[in-house]
């Protein structure tokens, strides 16, 4: 099959653009080889193998790619990966290790250690078809690490933008208000 003229030079620009790029991601120091403008979100599962931020929307609208860089969440699909060089990266994966008083869950001990807040969706058994629960949990975390006793308007308020289609969100803010209470506890 013959390639294009612009299918060549298009092939050829990729490639040029392509670096290493030094991450930190789940405090683990990573080399990868990409565009420096490819979504974060493409290295984080394609390259890394990490399976906790999802593609969601692809335009940075309902959060199922949240991840945190330096401990506030940020959109991983709108994200370009060269913004994370220098910077800590923390998934899903990696957000027990986040919380110094994380403890080996009692209801998935084959997990290991879990945050609150992970521990707190499991207890009440937030999540539906679970596609959107990363960047609940992630939101969530965020929020309890900020405000670690918050109202319900304080919740609804830090949760506003993510989308769930199958209707978790009663169950998500039931399991937000027991992590806050885990916490209080740790």
């Amino acid at each position: 099959m013959q390639v294009s003229i612009i299918g060549r030079i298009a092939q050829n620009t990729v490639r040029q653009r392509e670096e290493t790029l030094r991450l930190i991601v789940n405090n683990q120091a990573h080399e990868v080889s990409a565009a420096p403008d490819t979504p974060l979100l493409y290295v984080l599962r394609n390259e890394l193998q990490l399976r906790g931020p999802r593609f969601g929307c692809g335009l940075g609208q309902c959060g199922a790619c949240t991840v945190h860089l330096d401990g506030k969440p940020i959109r991983s699909c709108i994200t370009p990966a060269r913004a994370a060089v220098g910077h800590k990266v923390t998934t899903l994966e990696g957000l027990a290790a986040t919380f110094s008083h994380a403890q080996p869950s009692p209801l998935a001990p084959e997990v290991g250690k879990l945050h609150p807040v992970q521990q707190a969706w499991i207890e009440e058994q937030a999540p539906q078809c679970g596609s959107c629960q990363n960047g609940w949990i992630m939101y969530s975390a965020y929020l309890l690490a900020t405000t670690p006793n918050p109202t319900e308007s304080q919740i609804r308020a830090a949760l506003t933008g993510l989308k769930c289609r199958c209707g978790s969100q009663l169950g998500i803010l039931r399991a937000v208000r027991r992590a806050a209470k885990l916490m209080e506890r740790a």
